[in-house]
């Protein structure tokens, strides 16, 4: 017993005062060759790195980010627009390997997903995309819609995004409703974003 209580001081003693520490960047041209360590503040326990490739007017842009995280799971979400791949981990400086891209091979599974006229746009899911979701949210004072594919991994996690009211996912084929929302275009890829980088 005495052995077990003195490996625990221990323990406390080598982890106290310890901050986790991740690597940093945000890379809007598809790189993060220049990353920064950074130490992280309280309440961030995880190191997260992920890569988006936004589909806007025929043409791909790759973005990738690091950062801390209060919490994060690894998988991946689309929304048609945009694709973002997650890698997640807990362990000083473990996020420098970049996430990897997005998978593009489709798995069987369709979702509804939005544009700038509808949500009624049928999304072929690939990876280990295995759910559909949908959220609500506002920006500038007007309410719109998110739909598309994630990973239950992401489904299940706790976590919580910056105006994100409500947020729902379903495991059926076209199970997100397809119903005609008024869109902001540009929410659609700030809903993508700040999932990423605004925890």
């Amino acid at each position: 017993m005495d052995l077990q209580i003195s490996a625990f001081l221990l323990f406390l003693l080598f982890t106290a005062g310890h901050s986790l520490s991740c690597y940093e960047c945000s890379g809007l041209l598809g790189s993060c060759a220049s990353q920064n360590v950074k130490t992280c503040p309280s309440g961030r326990s995880k190191c997260m790195s992920s890569t988006t490739v936004v589909n806007v007017v025929g043409s791909g842009t790759k973005v990738k980010a690091k950062d801390c995280i209060a919490d994060c799971v690894s998988g991946s979400m689309n929304i048609g627009v945009g694709k973002t791949s997650f890698a997640c981990c807990n362990t000083d400086r473990c996020n420098f390997q970049d996430a990897p891209d997005p998978s593009i091979v489709p798995n069987g599974k369709m979702c509804y997903s939005c544009d700038d006229k509808s949500c009624s746009n049928i999304l072929k899911c690939s990876g280990s995309e295995d759910r559909c979701f949908k959220a609500s949210g506002t920006l500038g004072g007007q309410s719109t819609v998110v739909k598309g594919c994630v990973s239950k991994s992401i489904c299940d996690a706790e976590t919580s995004v910056r105006d994100i009211q409500e947020a729902s996912c379903c495991s059926g084929n076209l199970c997100n409703g397809a119903q005609s929302v008024s869109q902001s275009f540009l929410f659609l890829c700030c809903s993508l974003l700040s999932f990423i980088l605004l925890h």
